[in-house]
C-alpha cells in the first residue's frame, strides 16, 4: 500500500542547542517568550555579533502533569546550533539562555499541522499512544514538540516526538 506511515522512528546525532526554560501559565506563552529570545540570540544579541541563521525543527520539551492529564508549565525551547558554531559556541547575550550537549537521541515521531497548544499537544499524544500499543520502549514522562515552520503559519509543520529509551 502507498498509505503514508503513521509514524517513523529516527535517529538525531549528539549536538550543541541553544535553550531557554520558561513557565508561563499557557504552552503557547513560554513557547512564544522564549523563541523571541533564541531569534534575539540567533539575529546578533550573541559574542560573535552577527547573524548565526536558522535551523529546524526548533524543539519544545515538555513533561506531562503527575495525573497524565495536563502539561507542567515549564517547557524547554531548543535551537540546534548550525555545523560551523557546534565546536565553539557564540556565548548568548541573555543570561537564560544556555548552550547544551544534547546526547544522540532516538525518536519515535507523528507529523501534525496547525496550531500547537496544550490541548492539541495532549490530543498528540494520545494518538500517538493509540499507535504504539503498550509498550515500555519510550518515556512516558517527557516528550518533544518540533517545530518546522514559523508559528505564524496557520496549517504549519509540527511532530510529536516520543523519546526511545536507552
Amino acid at each position: 500500500q502507498c498509505e503514508e506511515a503513521a509514524y517513523e522512528e529516527r535517529r538525531y546525532p549528539a549536538g550543541k542547542w541553544a535553550c531557554v526554560t520558561k513557565g508561563e501559565p499557557m504552552y503557547e506563552q513560554s513557547i512564544s517568550m522564549s523563541f523571541m529570545k533564541l531569534m534575539r540570540y540567533i539575529c546578533k544579541e550573541n559574542s560573535v555579533g552577527c547573524y548565526l541563521g536558522m535551523t529546524v525543527p526548533v524543539l519544545n520539551e515538555i513533561h506531562l502533569t503527575q495525573e497524565g492529564t495536563g502539561l507542567e508549565r515549564e517547557v524547554v525551547t531548543a535551537y540546534y546550533l548550525p555545523g560551523e558554531f557546534q565546536q565553539n559556541p557564540p556565548v548568548p547575550m541573555d543570561p537564560e539562555i544556555h548552550i547544551t550537549e544534547r546526547a544522540p537521541l532516538r525518536v519515535i515521531t507523528r507529523v501534525f499541522y496547525g496550531m500547537t497548544t496544550e490541548e492539541t499537544i495532549l490530543r498528540e499524544i494520545s494518538l500517538l499512544w493509540e499507535l504504539l500499543g503498550s509498550t515500555d520502549a519510550v518515556l512516558r514522562e517527557t516528550y518533544i514538540v518540533a517545530a518546522y515552520e514559523n508559528p505564524s503559519v496557520p496549517q504549519r509543520r509540527n511532530e510529536i516526538w516520543f523519546i526511545c529509551r536507552a
